[in-house]
């Protein structure tokens, strides 16, 4: 799923979050050793760098927002992993906050419990981390593959009654094995074209919620870029597992040089 929030393509959440790991870990360790060797310099900058690894927790927490409400696929294992993720790393940011309270004011001196708390912070910051990792390397979140052949990454909104037909991409906009992401109010619905032309089925992988938009089409199927489950995009059907749900497919037809979905 292509992140929303990228620059030329690169999503920025992932360039912004080396700061605030960076902030985080060095205030932990200037804090340690200025208060292990009584230098003054070491702590001060142990509590500058936490300020800054709460300011720039917050900047890089908003394309990671962005992404989270927009790329994210609802009601998926992703989506419970990315509310974690979310939750754990604002509870760090809030905890380094916390920490002031056992820092003397005048000498920016840390406490014991300033040491604690940015410990168990580093430790949420890596918890939150390893959950970052795998959104992107097992989920693929903010990862545009693009198989060979599959096109630019395409997607539209529409709205409508259930019943009525809307316009949804031109009839020469797709080749075969190429798709188009549909959202339709608050369903996500996947337009594939394949050789025998238009076909349209739910977006949700019925194993993990998976995008399929996000994965590959061909031969009349899609296939689940998660753990590899193959449906049928005119019925819908499990080819392949480990789903063992089959898909909803919508009606599509072309007209006038048009492609018209009809909501469900």
């Amino acid at each position: 799923m292509r992140s929303r929030a990228h620059f030329r393509s690169h999503p920025i959440h992932p360039i912004l979050i080396a700061f605030p790991v960076a902030f985080t870990t060095g205030a932990l360790v200037f804090d340690l050793f200025g208060w292990l060797l009584g230098s003054a310099g070491a702590w001060s900058t142990g509590a500058y760098m936490s300020v800054a690894a709460v300011i720039t927790g917050l900047v890089a927490g908003v394309p990671g927002f962005v992404d989270y409400v927009s790329v994210v696929p609802p009601d998926s294992s992703a989506k419970k992993r990315a509310t974690w993720h979310m939750a754990v790393n604002l509870t760090a940011l809030a905890i380094f906050a916390a920490s002031w309270i056992f820092r003397d004011r005048g000498s920016l001196e840390p406490g014991a419990g300033t040491i604690l708390l940015e410990a168990v912070g580093c430790g949420l910051i890596m918890w939150g981390g390893w959950m970052g990792g795998t959104l992107v390397y097992r989920n693929q979140i903010g990862v545009d593959h693009r198989y060979a052949g599959a096109g630019k990454w395409s997607e539209v909104w529409v709205q409508g009654a259930p019943g009525t037909a809307v316009e949804v991409a031109n009839a020469d906009e797709l080749k075969p094995g190429q798709m188009k992401l549909v959202h339709a109010g608050d369903r996500r619905i996947v337009l594939v074209k394949t050789e025998d032309g238009y076909a349209a089925c739910d977006d949700r992988c019925s194993h993990k919620g998976g995008s399929l938009a996000g994965g590959v089409a061909a031969c009349g199927h899609v296939v689940c870029p998660w753990h590899g489950s193959t449906f049928d995009v005119r019925t819908g059907a499990v080819k392949a597992g480990p789903a063992k749900e089959p898909i909803a497919v919508h009606r599509v037809e072309e007209k006038g040089g048009k492609v018209l979905l009809t909501l469900a």
